[in-house]
This record gives C-alpha cells, sequence and structure tokens, in this order.
C-alpha cells in the first residue's frame, strides 16, 4: 500500500506578487490528494548575501518553474511530505550551489513552504501549531510601516522604513485596530499639509509625502499618534537599510543632504533616541560593519538593534553576530536563506542566545499568510508585514487575528523585556 503522505507531484505556476511582478507558486500533492501551495515573496532592498532569484534576462520565472517541473519534482517524488528537514537538504543538494543560484531561492522555498503546509494540512493541524508545536502561545507584536522613504518611495527621504509600534496593549486585535486609526490619522495630517495626491500608497502600504530629513518623518508620526487619541501605548522605529545610502568609495553615509562618517551617523541615531520614544531600528550601519552595530548596541540600551542585511537568516552571519554581540535582534526572511529548516534553525540559534525574532515579510509579497503562521510557530517577538492596507498585508494581520481568536492566543505586548 502506498505511503498516503508521499509526494505524487510538484507542480508549479508564474503568479504576480504585489509590485504586479512575476513570481513563482508551487504546489506540491501527495498520495491522498491533498494538495498546498507556497510562494515566492520577493524584496527590492537585498542584501548581498541573500539566496539568488532564478529568472530570465526580462524577469519572468519561467526558468524556475521548469527546474521544477523537470527535475525537483522527479527527484523529490515519494518522499514522505512530514520529513521537511529531509526534503529542504534534497533541495540543497539538488540545486549544489552556496546561494541556491542554479535552481533558484525562489523555487526552494516556494517549494519548502507548501511543504509544510501540505504536511500540516493532511495531518489536520494549524501550520503554525505544526512549526511550534504546544510552545506557539503567542502573538508577535506588529511592526507597522506607514511612511516609506529609501527604496520603497519617490521622496528624498534616506531612511527606507519609520514605523509605529503598538506595545502597551492587552490583546492584539486591540493594538491592530488602534494603529488603523493612528494610520487614518496620518493620511489626514498628510492631506491637510501636502495634499491628498501624496496619500498614494507605496510598495508596503505606507504613505511617501515630499519629506526631506529624518526628523520631519518622525515628527510627523509623533503627530498622528497624538491626533489619534494615544499618549504612551506607541513607540516608534526604523529600518534604515543603511547599505543603500552608504557610498562606499568614500565611506561614507549620505543622508540628510549630509555626508557623514560612521561615528557621526552613530551618533545621529544616539541623539534620536533622545528625542523620540525609538524602540527599534533596524540595519543602521551597511551590511559589513557588525563592529558598528555592536558600538550602537552598547550604546541604546533601550533601542532594540535589529541585524537584516546584516544576516540575510544565515546562521553563518547570526553566528559571527553573536560572537562581536552586534545586535538584540534580527530579521527573519525565509526567501534570504532559501527552505524552512534553514530558516528554522537560524530561529532557534537566535533565540538561545537571546536574540529577539522579527519574523517578516518582503516589498514584494503575496497573499499568502504563511509567515504570520511562521512569527506564531517561532515565538517571534515581532512580526513586520507593512502597514494596515492592501490586502497582500492584511492578510497577515487577519491571519493573526483568527488565531488570537479561535486559538486563545496572548499579546507580546504584554511581555516584552528589554
Amino acid at each position: 500500500m502506498a505511503n498516503p503522505f508521499a509526494i505524487k507531484s510538484i507542480d508549479a505556476l508564474q503568479i504576480l506578487d504585489s509590485r504586479g511582478n512575476p513570481t513563482i507558486r508551487a504546489v506540491v500533492c501527495i498520495e491522498q490528494g491533498i494538495c498546498e501551495f507556497g510562494d515566492a515573496p520577493a524584496g527590492a532592498s537585498r542584501g548581498t548575501r541573500e539566496a539568488v532569484e532564478l529568472r530570465d534576462t526580462n524577469g519572468y520565472v519561467t526558468p524556475a518553474i521548469n527546474a521544477i517541473k523537470y527535475e525537483v519534482s522527479k527527484a523529490l517524488e515519494g518522499f514522505d511530505v512530514r520529513d521537511q528537514r529531509k526534503i529542504d537538504k534534497m533541495l540543497i543538494e539538488i540545486d549544489g550551489t552556496p546561494n541556491k543560484s542554479r535552481i533558484g531561492g525562489n523555487t526552494t522555498i516556494a517549494i519548502s513552504i507548501a511543504t509544510a503546509k501540505t504536511a500540516s494540512k493532511a495531518l489536520g493541524m494549524e501550520y503554525f501549531e505544526y512549526i511550534g508545536g504546544k510552545n506557539a502561545t503567542i502573538i508577535p507584536i506588529p511592526l507597522f510601516n506607514i511612511i516609506n522613504g529609501g527604496k520603497h518611495a519617490g521622496n528624498k527621504l534616506k531612511i527606507q522604513e519609520f514605523i509605529v509600534i503598538p506595545v502597551k496593549f492587552d490583546k492584539f486585535s486591540e493594538a491592530l485596530f488602534a494603529t488603523a486609526k493612528v494610520y487614518k490619522a496620518l493620511k489626514d495630517l498628510i492631506t491637510e499639509r501636502y495634499g491628498k495626491i501624496f496619500t498614494a500608497l507605496g510598495d508596503e502600504g505606507g504613505y511617501s509625502p515630499p519629506l526631506e530629513k529624518t526628523e520631519d518623518a518622525l515628527d510627523l508620526l509623533m503627530a498622528a499618534i497624538r491626533n489619534a487619541g494615544y499618549d504612551s501605548e506607541f513607540y516608534v522605529g526604523m529600518d534604515a537599510a543603511s547599505s543603500e545610502f552608504f557610498n562606499e568609495k568614500d565611506n561614507v553615509y549620505e543622508i540628510d543632504d549630509k555626508k557623514l562618517n560612521r561615528d557621526e551617523l552613530l551618533d545621529f541615531y544616539v541623539n534620536l533616541a533622545k528625542t523620540y520614544p525609538l524602540l527599534y531600528l533596524e540595519d543602521p550601519f551597511n551590511e559589513n560593519d557588525f563592529e558598528g552595530f555592536s558600538i550602537l548596541k552598547s550604546k541604546l540600551k533601550n533601542v532594540i538593534v535589529i541585524g537584516d542585511d546584516l544576516y540575510t537568516t544565515n546562521v553563518k552571519y547570526l553566528s559571527k553576530g553573536i560572537e562581536l554581540n552586534a545586535t538584540s535582534g534580527t530579521i527573519v526572511k525565509p526567501n534570504q536563506i532559501g527552505t524552512l529548516s534553514e530558516t528554522l534553525d537560524f530561529c532557534k540559534i537566535a533565540k538561545l542566545n537571546n536574540i529577539k525574532l522579527v519574523v517578516s515579510h518582503r516589498s514584494g509579497e503575496t497573499e499568502d499568510s504563511f509567515v504570520a503562521d511562521l512569527a506564531v510557530g517561532v515565538g517571534s517577538e515581532f512580526i513586520k508585514t507593512g502597514a494596515p492596507a492592501r490586502g497582500e498585508r492584511t492578510s497577515k494581520y487577519n491571519r493573526l487575528l483568527e488565531i488570537e481568536k479561535y486559538y486563545d492566543m496572548e499579546y507580546m505586548g504584554k511581555k516584552l523585556s528589554l
């Protein structure tokens, strides 16, 4: 008798991401007739150490689809879908490169996610439960990117994301709907000050008003929080994505019409933390400056310093960061590394070393809400999935609302310690 959990076929199709660009959806089917899909998102701001996407010269993912249909599906036929690690290991072996450039990190992550979802469905389990078991009991704190700059916008802001963080609430649902009020208050402020034309949404659902300086954006966030009727319930955060405004040739950061060396940029961040309720600072220096991260972390005791491009969800670079005491938190993006097993290993090592997790979307997303389940499953302190708008963002938040309601989850905002 055939194993009902054995992989019968793996197929793929080209779909659209939230920027209207092609991406890949893999579909894993098993002998008992259950099929599930996994989508590959794509980032605009990418670390150089990320897994490589497989596309043709026109940006289409046809080569990735062909890799699945004519190579990967045959190689994985008969594998037990419940053996995630064995399947992911085979994907890595089939590719055979350090950065998954032969069959593509977009190919491997789509299959890896589809595998986990199919196994979960076949076992009658929720995705978060399949990933985290009985330890999956906490809803993470959402990080809402509601003002866009850098590569996510068309204004002069160099900082890529300006974030509001609803910490002081009893439930995730209360935090989410409070943030929706702040988001609407921000829209009203932008309309009043700059005109309705500047309330068009950026890649992650945030606004891109014609601001030039970092303080202008933070002041606008604080005004929106006050106008929405909140006093101390919110903190603010930033994803600097500083590799994008780092001039490697001159070894300076070009920000706010200034050219700052590392020490000057460090002082810039320290002064911001004195002026604003800054809780979260992501990628404050370029992706190779582990020492800069470490110095800043030592100076900003009450700010969570986060590595994204610094680590790219890769255990090798996280281990270096731990050794150098570089950060207090890390971004987790499964498509950066290319398989779910490698992502889970990364999360485990971070947790063992008291590094806070921030499970994150990408700017080019799909409507699949899997990262919401992943965040709950790994016990992530935070989830970053954009503004409370646009379907590919709200799908994640709405999934967390379901998990809170039907599975009686606590909210991390009540438990967070710095």
